[in-house]
């Protein structure tokens, strides 16, 4: 069970990334339902998104409230894409994603159950960088062609990682039967997650560096 676990997510891992591109092959969203497309088809595209929200998920199924947890995220992520498409970007933010792999990556691996008053800070401190990516590379320039494009956007944004984040909870709980924070199982998602959060983290300090010596 622990191999078939690892294996699906090193799978999604290694295929992910060839996927991270703009939904609808990046063709202009003019209409409520190519918004809500587009909204739908980003987080899926994108494997830093994806794997914050399956880490959060399951980091959200220990603190007992697993269904309501995850909305700070939700509610954060949301303000910050709506600050990106008015203007207002958040400094830093591939740097913030990766290490918000990393970060909440160990503490699942950690085994450690959080508590309500240390997830939801969490969750909304890291949900406004990813939602600020999210503005800079979709939602500004849907927002520019209408509001119900936008609308659209960020409900299906919302809605599907809300959906994946619940999901990935379940499935640690019910299918891999990890039902304490220490369960092998679900420190194991940690693993992978958290090594992704050092490869970002690192990949965004090595372009950091470049900037800074003029090779960039």
């Amino acid at each position: 069970m622990k191999k078939t676990l690892f294996g699906a997510l090193a799978l999604l891992a290694t295929t992910a990334p060839a996927l991270a591109h703009h939904p609808l092959a990046g063709q202009p969203m003019e209409t409520f339902s190519q918004g809500l497309l587009s909204g739908i088809g980003h987080p899926l595209l994108g494997f830093d998104h994806l794997f914050f929200v399956i880490a959060m998920g399951v980091a959200a199924l220990y603190t007992g409230f697993a269904r309501t947890a995850p909305a700070a995220y939700i509610a954060a992520m949301l303000v910050g894409c709506l600050m990106m498409a008015n203007g207002i970007g958040l400094p830093m933010k591939e740097a913030v994603i990766g290490f918000s792999l990393l970060a909440v990556g160990y503490i699942v691996l950690s085994g450690r159950a959080l508590s309500m008053s240390l997830a939801l800070p969490i969750f909304a401190v890291f949900g406004l960088f990813h939602g600020s990516a999210f503005g800079d590379s979709i939602a500004s320039q849907e927002a520019a062609i209408g509001g119900s494009v936008l609308i659209g956007y960020l409900l299906g944004l919302g809605a599907l990682q809300y959906a994946v984040a619940l999901g990935a909870g379940w499935i640690v709980k019910n299918v891999f039967n990890a039902t304490e924070a220490t369960a092998m199982n679900a420190r194991l998602t940690g693993a992978l997650v958290a090594g992704m959060g050092v490869f970002l983290t690192l990949e965004a300090a090595e372009g950091a560096a470049f900037a800074a010596l003029g090779l960039g």
